[in-house]
């Protein structure tokens, strides 16, 4: 007992000078299980993320403008091959009016989610076209950076949408174990989806990564995700606790601990301090909001406004009619945490500030976030 505190205590004190953590370490820290040493885990997390973003928290605005998708993941319940899963495809003016009502809000960014829908990936390319269309539009209407969701998609495509105006590329990985990979996005090519988010920071645009757990990980397994996210040098990461869904092959799968997925944020938080970690109201809700933002979560994601038909990801209708899903409920959590809603420009202010390096690198690359 006193040999794993002193061990927890070398660890946490190692983060706190911001020294690079091993894969040891951070098997260790996932492996926590009594109640004062993840708290003195979740006291380390704060302490950093108030080093790098004192008492402020972003927040995204969520809109899933199609839940079509030609991939057939194991365990999403917008697989193509899911007859229980509800399907649409939102028009462009009612996405535009979505957007603008996120941005009344007080949203800092608005986050256009997609399955890598079978209208996009047409042959004679309309579909991007549209996309692109809908993000030039988007950006016009709320000002706002923009993060685009689409899925694996040609870089060119990508060098169009970054000129048109979206400022973050989110592909996740969900697992670094290839293996598992496999067996949770059958049909798709592990080496694809990662490259593709390389070449999208290589041009400009800031991206996230992120993992799913209790979908058959070890913690050998989380801490190489977490390590390859370093690696890649991700502006924002994230992980998700799985959430069973009808319909699909995991559907009898147990969820794993809620707290689970607030130990890894806060291990995220130790790897990679200075950088933009999520709280999801996709798993929980609102209820489940502010475990998260004592892991260490400096973002909360997935605002969606009532009443106009829009879908989550992992709970697609969690909270969302009940208007528990927007900047109002939201705040209150904050305030509770002693938390504040950060301005536009200070999330501008980072943003840019992230991008600094990548256009230092790439100085033909295209500064994506603009102003606000």
């Amino acid at each position: 007992m006193k040999k794993n505190l002193h061990k927890l205590e070398t660890i946490l004190a190692k983060a706190m000078r911001e020294e690079k953590l091993s894969k040891k370490d951070i098997v260790f820290l996932i492996g926590l299980n009594k109640a004062d040493q993840i708290n003195k885990l979740f006291a380390t997390a704060k302490s950093l993320r108030r080093r790098h973003f004192n008492n402020k928290i972003f927040l995204y605005g969520f809109i899933y403008t199609s839940t079509y998708c030609r991939n057939d993941c194991t365990f999403c319940f917008f697989r193509r091959s899911n007859s229980e899963s509800q399907r649409y495809r939102k028009a462009k003016p009612e996405i535009v009016l979505a957007a603008r009502k996120l941005a009344d809000s007080g949203v800092h960014l608005i986050d256009l989610t997609m399955g890598e829908d079978p209208s996009l990936f047409n042959s004679s390319g309309a579909g991007f076209d549209r996309l692109v269309d809908l993000v030039a539009s988007v950006r016009q209407e709320t000002g706002l950076p923009i993060m685009i969701s689409p899925g694996v998609i040609p870089q060119k495509i990508l060098t169009r949408l970054a000129a048109a105006g979206a400022c973050w590329y989110a592909c996740y990985q969900e697992t670094h174990n290839r293996t598992l990979f496999g067996q949770l996005r059958p049909e798709q090519d592990y080496d694809t989806r990662l490259e593709i988010k390389r070449e999208a920071r290589n041009m400009g645009l800031l991206i996230e990564e992120g993992l799913l757990c209790g979908v058959g990980e070890t913690p050998e397994d989380i801490a190489q995700s977490i390590a390859g996210m370093q690696e890649m040098n991700a502006d924002q990461v994230r992980v998700m606790n799985f959430v069973p869904q009808p319909g699909t092959p995991m559907e009898k799968r147990l969820p794993p601990d809620p707290q689970k997925e607030a130990t890894i944020i806060a291990v995220m938080r130790l790897v990679l301090p200075n950088r933009l970690i999520p709280a999801s109201l996709d798993v929980d809700g609102l209820a489940g909001l502010r475990r998260r933002l004592d892991a260490g979560a400096n973002v909360v994601t997935s605002i969606v406004p009532p009443g106009q038909g829009l879908a989550g990801v992992a709970q697609h209708s969690l909270d969302i009619e009940e208007g528990r899903r927007t900047i109002a409920s939201v705040l209150k959590v904050l305030e509770t945490a002693g938390l504040r809603s950060a301005g536009v420009e200070e999330y501008y202010t980072w943003t840019t500030g992230r991008q600094g390096p990548i256009q230092a690198s790439n100085p033909r690359g295209k500064m994506a976030c603009g102003s606000v």
